[in-house]
């Protein structure tokens, strides 16, 4: 079988939970002797990938996501790389899901589309989009209603993808979960990196890692923590803000709580993944605030690395962190912000207070990582969406 997968993030360009899935993803089904898998892009060249860049000479000033369509187009046509067409088309998020929807058509291939979010569902992409919103919720409304298959990344989340997109055979739409490299993510018991960013190692820490945008919720952990035990610093790697206004808005967050309190640690830039590890590895909670999050993968991340998750009870998250055994989830009501940051404030110097019981937690949250969130057992099921696509009369 061969496989174009579509997408715009790929190593070494990956800045979300989409491109740590499709950096698995693609590795264990490269591994494996019954597929093929073609990695297409837009963006920067990186090896391992054809790539095609995301601003259309012809219109240099034109808004992003139309710039994106026109690299999508253009992506349809190289999927039959040197004239032989895949077996199956795979986009991952809106960037690249017309790409697949297209390349479907004209090639006369099943299309099979993974739901990492949904455009209905991040109205404050308008922000960052603008007009182009509107050209990003046509793009993946298209590519949904007309997949052969959609691969949700949580139960939560295909029920979205229904609700969302009512024109969806509920059939089409399968669960496949996230997965977590435990090789990789694992306890690290060296300090060097936590010496580098200045935290004090006699004092417990909270750790968030993440883009700075609405649906992350850093807003509502920085209003939090004015609340927190005063003992407790917190380790912010959160850079990419989706706006000039998001970023101000952090700045000035973290600017009030810096007058408030020490140890505050903000480290804009991406950080190497074993940098992430270490700081995941000696936090005594990991806090997770999101207001929308099909699953969050980086809740595994801390998990692997046993550490205890305090979360929103949102979308996908409680079927990764186990109330009370892995972490501690947070009610959200959108309408009461200020209830959702102040138990968010609770949960975290309950751990804070209790590290022994912090502890337990993130031995138990690794042995769960391990035992159910393998990417060799997600790549079977995921080739199991292929087959079926393969064998479907449509």
């Amino acid at each position: 079988m061969r496989v174009a997968l579509l997408t715009r993030e790929f190593p070494p360009f990956v800045y979300g939970g989409a491109g740590v899935h499709v950096d698995h993803l693609v590795a264990a089904l490269r591994s494996r002797s019954d597929v093929e898998v073609d990695v297409l892009c837009t963006g920067k060249e990186r090896p391992g990938a054809v790539c095609v860049p995301e601003t259309d000479p012809r219109m240099p000033d034109a808004n992003a996501a139309l710039g994106q369509l026109s690299a999508d187009l253009v992506l349809a046509e190289l999927a039959a790389r040197d004239a032989e067409v895949p077996d199956v088309l795979h986009s991952h998020t809106w960037y690249t899901n017309m790409a697949g929807h297209v390349g479907g058509l004209l090639h006369g291939r099943p299309h099979v589309v993974t739901a990492h979010s949904l455009e209905p569902l991040r109205p404050w992409k308008a922000e960052q989009l603008g007009g182009g919103y509107r050209l990003s919720s046509f793009a993946e409304r298209t590519a949904y209603e007309g997949a052969d298959a959609i691969i949700a990344v949580s139960r939560g989340m295909r029920e979205d993808v229904l609700s969302a997109y009512p024109r969806v055979k509920p059939d089409r739409v399968r669960v496949v979960h996230n997965g977590i490299d435990a090789d990789f993510y694992r306890p690290d018991p060296d300090t060097d990196v936590l010496q580098r960013l200045g935290v004090d190692e006699n004092r417990p820490y909270v750790a968030f890692v993440g883009r700075i945008t609405r649906q992350k919720g850093v807003g509502h952990l920085l209003a939090a923590m004015r609340s927190v035990t005063p003992q407790a610093q917190l380790v912010l790697l959160a850079g990419s803000a989706d706006t000039p206004e998001l970023a101000r808005e952090t700045e000035q967050a973290v600017q009030t709580l810096r007058s408030e309190r020490t140890g505050i640690i903000w480290e804009s830039t991406m950080l190497p993944r074993e940098d992430v590890r270490q700081v995941l590895t000696h936090a005594t909670v990991f806090v997770c605030p999101s207001i929308y999050e099909p699953q969050g993968i980086v809740n595994l991340e801390a998990m692997a690395c046993e550490t205890a998750v305090v979360a929103s009870d949102v979308g996908g998250i409680p079927e990764v962190v186990t109330h009370s055994e892995t972490g501690v989830l947070v009610p959200y009501d959108p309408r009461h912000s200020d209830a959702f940051e102040a138990g968010l404030a609770a949960a975290i110097d309950e751990m804070v207070m209790r590290p022994d019981r912090a502890a337990a937690m993130g031995r138990a949250g690794r042995e769960r990582a391990v035992a159910e969130f393998s990417w060799d057992s997600i790549a079977e099921q995921t080739m199991e969406v292929y087959r079926s696509v393969l064998t479907s009369p449509g």
